[in-house]
């Protein structure tokens, strides 16, 4: 089994981004969610085998909190990483976010 955190950046202030709803499933089946703690982090995900995962970063929700201007509708608004796991270890899923842009990778 494989374990999964997050880490969520705000690219327009270049903080942690507190407060995205985060979402992880497989297929149909959501197997964890919540929000990202005051350093954007968020733990909370259950233990993984291997197959494929989404998470689903809530993104506009996040920058409509913060009183950043969007457009109508956002440019970005979910954000969906797919990912597969395919060896037990630790599954870092950082997202670095703005709301016209966003990257991510595999961190440690």
């Amino acid at each position: 089994m494989s374990s999964l955190s997050t880490h969520v950046l705000d690219m327009v202030t270049g903080r942690p981004a507190a407060g995205v709803r985060v979402m992880l499933t497989q297929g149909a089946a959501v197997l964890g969610e919540g929000v990202t703690d005051a350093d954007g982090r968020f733990r909370g995900f259950p233990a993984l085998g291997e197959g494929s995962y989404v998470l689903t970063f809530h993104a506009g929700d996040y920058f409509r909190a913060a009183c950043v201007a969007l457009a109508d509708p956002p440019f970005l608004d979910v954000v969906p990483i797919h990912f597969g796991v395919g060896e037990e270890g630790h599954y870092h899923v950082p997202l670095l976010v703005s709301p016209f842009a966003f990257s991510t990778y595999r961190g440690s």
